[in-house]
């Protein structure tokens, strides 16, 4: 296996169990090799400045910043790196969005070791990667003749507003999550509710159960 061969990850995540066990995963390949590591948004874009890595194992949900924004910081600074996002969200949730934000792939924290491997080669040689369920979910619409939901008319920050107040998370304690203000979730409810044309917490939980948005 030649040097070029070898595929740097850097990995940010602000579990140390996650990182560890990544890390042991990545440790029986040849080929890929882990060249650093972040527990939060600030530390993975400084830090991935300093390491030369070709792939990013991007956690989506970091307590200080969202991951998307994050994905978004990075690929402004080195457009070439390829990001792999993780989540414990399933797909249909969040996958689309972070693609569209410049992801390389998604993979959700359940997905095999055997998958994590295949996906970090696969972005790692310039391809995206989606699991086989997310692709037949996207096929699954191709060709349908329906409009947009109104969820995807909302920013990163206001969709992941919408998904912890539906699963009855209040104000303050999202803002003590994401390190916002109160003032500045609450402007975050608010313009969501005017966006997907709703009156309260209630008929945004409703709608978040309906369409599958929360567990």
């Amino acid at each position: 296996m030649t040097e070029k061969a070898i595929i740097k990850v850097f990995i940010a995540d602000d579990h140390a169990i996650v990182r560890e066990g990544l890390k042991q995963i990545l440790a029986e390949t040849r080929d890929i090799v882990v060249a650093g590591e972040a527990e939060n948004g600030l530390d993975a874009i400084k830090l991935f400045r300093k390491s030369e890595c070709q792939v990013m194992l991007l956690d989506i949900s970091l307590p200080d910043r969202n991951g998307i924004e994050v994905l978004k910081q990075i690929k402004k600074e080195k457009p070439e790196l390829a990001v792999l996002m993780l989540s414990m969200h399933r797909e249909d949730q969040y996958a689309i969005r972070a693609l569209k934000a410049g992801a390389a792939g998604y993979l959700t924290k359940q997905s095999a070791p055997k998958e994590l491997v295949t996906a970090i080669r696969q972005v790692g040689s310039g391809l995206k990667y989606i699991s086989a369920a997310l692709a037949q979910e996207l096929a699954n619409h191709v060709g349908e003749d329906h409009e947009a939901p109104l969820h995807d008319t909302l920013s990163d920050r206001e969709y992941q507003t919408l998904t912890m107040i539906a699963s009855g998370k209040t104000v303050g304690v999202i803002a003590k999550e994401l390190s916002l203000s109160v003032k500045t979730v609450s402007e975050y409810r608010a313009r969501l509710l005017v966006k997907m044309k709703l009156k309260n917490s209630a008929e945004l939980t409703h709608y978040a159960i309906k369409n599958q948005l929360i567990e």
